[in-house]
């Protein structure tokens, strides 16, 4: 290792000690026979005094923030009256007996101190602006959750699963990101906007716990709270009911916010009907903190209805997707007025995450692809593989999806989940850093089958 300890681990307990620390210049200011050099790396801070006895000593005063270097040194108690409250290891100093510079850094496009720079600086410099405290500390909440989600889950013997990146294009949903394939000219993959076929697969297959933190994909309108490409904690069970999905959510979220917040969640949740939601907040997603008075207020709304009528199209439509289970009713039927076992959580009026219990009867998915208005053939072509699983013994199963993107918002308390996304995309779906998207080479275009349309003909 180039270093002997993180920065966070230097502090009075190590007084009088050698240390080989690595970071980057936070701060510098240079005196004739000093130069204090405010070392950053993403544990802590520590002040570092580079005396003119140092080797070198002139050609470090060409040093500029944002470089890395590294010090060696002795750390050496400050005098009380110089104690820096504002540093956790204000209590000391490093004395250099060395410094080497690995990467002298040009002049910033942009203030790293600054919180108010431009979105768009910061996105096309995103590589500078992870450095910010602020971005720092956002990713580290991120990073935290994800920790304890997986270790929830484990202790709760859940089985992680990955699935296909490279899948099918399917209807009733968002538009797919497609992808042309080569070996089959004309023909394309779609990026998931859901693993949901396949962890109900999963289920069919007798993993009755499963989980994964998924990445998804959905060609729509970028907004605060989303982006083309985003991440969801994907779990899905068999052999339970409505009920024991709610739960695990729920000890989920509790230690979640206990871990990563300090926070201590009252559970069960409240509870909602749609309707009730409807007729006394006009929305789906309501906001109970006026009625709770909880910084975070839970809300599970439940018994949705299983489909909407389209007027455009003149047809049904899915409130959650085709494959929740419709109430049936005494006789075992259901129709287009029924409701469905599918139910979302709601965090101060934002919704972040949803699930259902499945349909896990072929026939039943039938009748609702009927509903739906989807051909049998359609059925076949698109879902042909799900019904066929279905028909070999597929347990009774559900599951949940829950959007880690805008729960890692709410606990750094951003505005946009822009903030919360190592590398994310503008307002405008583009990747300012990478300047993406971008053309093709017409040799590429031409090698998975493709060609562009000239101009005349993209006006027709």
């Amino acid at each position: 290792m180039l270093r002997s300890h993180k920065l966070d681990e230097v502090n009075e307990d190590i007084a009088n000690q050698n240390v080989e620390l690595c970071g980057w210049i936070d701060s510098i200011r240079v005196m004739k026979n000093l130069i204090f050099i405010v070392l950053r790396d993403r544990y802590g801070k520590v002040q570092c005094i580079v005396p003119k006895s140092v080797d070198n000593f002139e050609s470090f005063k060409e040093l500029t923030i944002e470089s890395s270097i590294k010090i060696k040194g002795v750390v050496n108690m400050r005098p009380e009256n110089q104690f820096n409250e504002d540093m956790a290891s204000g209590k000391i100093e490093v004395r250099a007996d060395s410094v080497e510079a690995f990467n002298i850094a040009p002049v910033l496009p942009m203030d790293l101190k600054n919180d108010n720079n431009d979105e768009d600086t910061r996105l096309k410099n995103r590589f500078l602006d992870l450095r910010t405290d602020r971005m720092q500390r956002n990713l580290k909440v991120r990073s935290d959750i994800m920790f304890s989600v997986l270790d929830y889950f484990r202790k709760q013997d859940f089985a992680y699963i990955e699935t296909p990146i490279l899948g099918k294009s399917t209807p009733e949903g968002a538009r797919d990101f497609v992808v042309p394939s080569r070996k089959h000219p004309g023909e394309f993959y779609a990026l998931p906007q859901s693993p949901q076929l396949f962890k109900q697969l999963s289920q069919v297959a007798g993993f009755d716990k499963y989980i994964q933190i998924a990445r998804c994909f959905r060609d729509e309108d970028s907004r605060k709270d989303r982006q083309p490409e985003f991440t969801q904690i994907d779990l899905e069970m068999s052999f339970i009911e409505q009920e024991d999905v709610l739960n695990i959510i729920e000890g989920m979220v509790a230690q979640v916010f206990k871990e990563v917040r300090g926070i201590e969640l009252k559970i069960p949740f409240s509870r909602i009907t749609y309707e009730e939601a409807m007729k006394k907040y006009g929305r789906d997603n309501p906001d109970t903190r006026p009625d709770t008075g909880e910084e975070f207020s839970f809300t599970w709304v439940v018994d949705f209805p299983a489909f909407e009528h389209n007027e455009e199209e003149n047809r049904y439509k899915a409130v959650h997707h085709p494959f929740t289970q419709p109430v049936l009713d005494e006789n075992g039927e259901f129709n287009e007025k029924s409701l469905s076992y599918g139910y979302d959580l709601v965090l101060n009026g934002s919704e972040i995450g949803g699930g259902s219990i499945r349909i896990h009867n072929d026939k039943i998915q039938s009748k609702v692809f009927d509903i739906l208005k989807i051909s049998p053939e359609e059925a076949e072509e698109k879902f042909g593989f799900l019904l066929k699983a279905l028909s070999y013994g597929a347990p009774p199963h559900g599951g949940f999806a829950f959007g880690l993107d805008r729960l890692a918002q709410i606990l750094t308390g951003e505005e946009s989940i822009r903030e919360v996304i190592a590398f994310p995309k503008n307002k405008d779906a583009v990747d300012l850093m990478l300047d993406s998207p971008s053309a093709l080479a017409k040799e590429q275009l031409t090698e998975v089958g493709l060609d562009l349309l000239k101009k005349e003909e993209k006006k027709e």
